[in-house]
């Protein structure tokens, strides 16, 4: 993963290996929903979660999806185990498992 120093090169660092998912849903997701979602998060103080580097919710092709940076697939596990009830309770289902892809650098200004 890059880190930036002082002088804003990006440095390659190899201590640690980040993970990128990405999520799709099976039913349209509303951005009430989403807002929801991430409100029920904060009030159960779930929110930000241990080894989320980056969350990113947006809409592609009028669909509703999320992208995140996670340092390690078992912090990533660890937070869907809280995670799932949630959006089943909220009427949201995700379409079978999420993309995993490893990272290979990052590059922030």
């Amino acid at each position: 993963m890059a880190t930036t120093n002082s002088s804003a090169t990006p440095v390659m660092d190899a201590r640690k290996t980040s993970i990128l998912a990405r999520f799709t849903p099976a039913s349209e997701v509303t951005t009430e929903q989403y807002d929801e979602t991430i409100h029920r998060l904060e009030k159960s103080g779930d929110w930000l979660p241990e080894g989320l580097e980056y969350h990113v919710a947006f809409k592609s092709d009028g669909k509703f999806r999320v992208s995140e940076i996670w340092d390690s697939r078992e912090q990533f596990d660890a937070f869907g185990q809280r995670l799932m009830p949630l959006l089943k309770d909220l009427g949201i289902e995700l379409r079978g498992e999420p993309e995993m892809l490893e990272i290979h650098n990052i590059a922030k200004r």
